[in-house]
């Protein structure tokens, strides 16, 4: 597929009998970022391969049950105690409570390189460091998980298509790259301004200060029930294997884009509790994204699409 800008995007991903929204200033937002390793002004950047949903959204199919015999979970086993509260943060990216400079300055120069291979301009407001490795519960399965904050109006009105084109660029990106930080993997997300990303530890890379300063304290997670939680998960994504294999195809992606929203959902229901990171719900999408199912999801659209447009020989 050729190269895709902001207004090739839009075109390819507009529902036919919807209206192109109006782009307001991608193109026009001035701030450069040079100043973040101080290497000058942001350059323009070549762009990067993209390429958008191919599945029309269907919605007069119902979902159906797993077929008989249908295979059981995506097991792998995790230890429990690979969700437990360290008694410092991890000493490799911290020194008394601040990032290390040379962690900073690479994890500085990675956002910058990111943002100078996008297609468009954008005007930064953070880029911040969260996840575990900004906390106490940092374990050998940690990612370094840098979020670049942008405001998604200053690209367009349409906020959810600004999200997809992000979604892409960084996935792109992640699966274009293998870069790690003291052998963690660095990973990439494009958060708006105002979504109010939900952490008990929040350190911003770019100013170099706590957003939200970690506590460490005793809690008691709810393993069992977390993993029966993501084992639900994975015996739906086992029925929409099923589905593939029985040329199903309408119905799998029906249910993978629901499987979807409610593995999204249910994380963000977990980091809205008291509990947060330690809540049932996101220690579950933990579970699902260390053992593959998640990863699995994403490969099953794929090969959905692939089986889809295959024309047999007969």
């Amino acid at each position: 597929m050729d190269n895709i800008f902001w207004q090739d995007f839009v075109s390819a991903t507009r529902k036919e009998g919807k209206q192109k929204p109006s782009r307001k200033s991608a193109a026009g937002i001035k701030r450069s970022i040079g100043m973040l390793t101080q290497t000058g002004p942001q350059k323009d950047g070549s762009p990067f391969k993209n390429v958008t949903d191919p599945m029309p959204e269907k919605d007069d199919e119902e979902d159906i049950s797993a077929p008989p015999g249908a295979p059981g979970g995506l097991e792998e086993d995790v230890d429990p105690e690979s969700f437990e509260v360290q008694d410092t943060l991890e000493p490799r990216l911290w020194a008394d409570m601040e990032l290390k400079p040379i962690v900073r300055k690479n994890l500085l120069k990675v956002a910058q390189d990111f943002i100078d291979n996008l297609p468009v301009e954008v005007d930064i407001e953070d880029i911040t460091l969260t996840g575990s490795l900004a906390n106490f519960n940092w374990s050998n399965y940690s990612d370094v998980d840098l979020h670049i904050i942008v405001n998604f109006l200053n690209v367009d009105e349409n906020t959810e298509l600004v999200k997809a084109f992000f979604d892409n660029a960084r996935m792109s990106w992640n699966n274009k790259h293998s870069i790690s930080v003291k052998g963690y993997d660095v990973e990439i997300y494009v958060e708006d301004e105002g979504e109010g990303h939900r952490s008990s530890g929040i350190y911003s890379v770019l100013n170099g200060e706590w957003v939200v300063r970690p506590k460490k304290k005793d809690v008691e997670i709810n393993f069992s029930a977390s993993r029966r939680k993501a084992e639900d998960m994975e015996f739906q994504i086992n029925i929409v294997k099923n589905l593939i294999t029985a040329k199903k195809y309408k119905v799998a992606h029906k249910n993978i884009e629901r499987l979807k929203r409610k593995i999204r959902a249910m994380r963000a229901a977990g980091l809205e509790t008291k509990a947060r990171e330690f809540s049932v719900e996101n220690i579950a999408f933990k579970l699902l994204r260390r053992n593959g199912s998640l990863n699995l999801l994403d490969s099953l659209k794929t090969n959905l699409y692939d089986d889809m447009m295959t024309l047999g020989e007969g």
